[in-house]
């Protein structure tokens, strides 16, 4: 098979959307695939890239990590067309994801979308961010997924999200995988000794961006405390981000800033190694669709602590594989990180979470993001490839632009709807004659020119 994506993040860039969109990529073509990527140019990208093509993009916008690219159409066609895809799958709901649907359109090929990212949480990174902002930014994926013929999420809360949403309800469950053989072996003293914490103590850790909408400052707090009442224990952060001086702060106004060591970003062995160092590994985002940090953690054996959030409570289970909390709950979390110092506590919970992680299993995973490809091909029938007629291409390309063209006057709306409305939800249920249309279905007194 021969799968065309689009990512807006990809290397350099360190994350869960990159990390899952590298690891599904490699699977697919560890099983005998084809896969074309399209993604942003970066600095510091890889020199050699197999199947890569790589779009001018508007670096570190507004002082993020994140790129902002500025695809040019006519530049990625020749390479579509010599590839021949047999499927287009979008990463992202904007940006290359709109290239993604013009190209699936233009080609007759089915379209599929994984919703990586709740972006009303994101909003902050725009200029202007608001509660408008972050109404516009939940429609946005909401409709998106409208254009698409399948779409893929990583967890079941997303996918009940997507439906109160009222998105489209081709939803298939299937987590970003994770090389659970490889996060199965680590060294436990390497990190140990660089940082100077000794071997006997109890390890309390934590990987991710260091980015406000992480929940960060109540994990700080959470593990300071623990700290205070655990005096041997130190607490080992992997990342970096705008949050880590906040981080600093609270560790140092609890007197246990010598004990909290950052390693910076990691990847491949050391990051694994940072996995081994830790005891128990603690998570308190609510802004996540999976959390792949905590499927690594459990499959470095490590029990987890976290908030009960989407994208977290599926795979965590109290008293199971960890301790899942209610809510915020500063005591509650520094009781189950300072109950866990005990290892006869601990060790039954390190053996469950190994369990838990062989459902993440990289391998599994993109065995049924395949399951999904094929389904929607039988369903779609006969696919055009790139050698139709000229003239069959301009008519799909101006079908793909009246799509897009419907699908942000729809956003329009629904944001005027909403700013007008006392109640202002996100997501304002429609009557049959505002519905949202999927691609490949038009208006009856329309004409948009599309083969599909």
């Amino acid at each position: 098979m021969n799968i065309l994506m689009f990512t807006n993040t990809f290397l350099p860039i360190v994350g869960g959307v990159s990390e899952s969109v590298q690891r599904l990529k490699r699977q697919l073509q560890g099983q005998g695939h084809r896969v074309l990527l399209v993604a942003p140019k970066l600095e510091g990208q890889p020199e050699e890239e197999e199947g890569v093509i790589r779009v001018a993009a508007v670096q570190n916008f507004n002082g993020s990590d994140f790129s902002l690219p500025v695809p040019i159409p006519g530049q990625l066609y020749d390479a579509i067309e010599a590839f021949e895809p047999d499927i287009v799958h979008s990463h992202h709901p904007f940006l290359l994801g709109d290239t993604a649907c013009r190209a699936a359109e233009t080609y007759g090929l089915p379209l599929v979308f994984t919703h990586h990212t709740l972006y009303e949480h994101y909003t902050h990174y725009v200029p202007g961010d608001s509660p408008r902002m972050q109404r516009f930014a939940t429609s946005l994926a909401t409709q998106y997924t409208w254009l698409c013929d399948a779409v893929i999420v990583p967890s079941e809360s997303i996918l009940q999200l997507l439906l109160e949403r009222e998105g489209n309800p081709a939803i298939s469950v299937v987590p970003s995988g994770v090389a659970t053989s490889r996060f199965a072996q680590g060294n436990r003293c390497y990190w140990r000794e660089r940082l100077g914490i000794p071997q006997q103590a109890y390890v309390i850790g934590h990987v991710g961006r260091l980015a406000h909408e992480k929940n960060l400052a109540f994990l700080a707090e959470a593990v300071s405390q623990a700290l205070q009442a655990c005096p041997t224990a130190h607490f080992l952060v992997v990342g970096e981000g705008a949050a880590q001086s906040s981080m600093v702060d609270i560790a140092h106004s609890r007197g246990v800033s010598d004990r909290l060591h950052f390693t910076g970003r990691l990847q491949d062995q050391g990051l694994i190694d940072a996995y081994h160092t830790m005891d128990v590994f603690a998570f308190a985002s609510h802004s996540e669709t999976q959390g792949m940090v905590v499927a690594e953690a459990m499959a470095a054996g490590l029990p987890v602590v976290a908030v009960s959030a989407p994208g977290i409570r599926e795979g965590g289970i109290d008293g199971d594989n960890g301790r899942l909390l209610d809510s915020d709950d500063v005591e509650a979390m520094v009781d189950a990180l300072v109950s866990l110092q005990e290892p006869r506590r601990r060790l039954p919970l390190c053996e469950s979470a190994l369990v838990t992680a062989a459902t993440y299993d990289e391998a599994r995973c993109a065995e049924r993001c395949l399951a999904v490809y094929r389904q929607v091909i039988a369903q779609g029938g006969p696919l055009t490839h790139a050698d139709d007629g000229g003239w069959d291409r301009i008519r799909s390309r101006l079908g793909a632009e009246w799509h897009m063209l419907c699908y942000r006057g729809r956003l329009l709306k629904r944001l005027v709807r909403s700013e007008l409305s006392e109640h202002g939800p996100a997501w304002l249920p429609e009557n049959s004659e505002g519905a949202p249309t999927p691609i490949g279905t038009v208006d009856s007194d329309v004409d948009t020119g599309s083969d599909r």
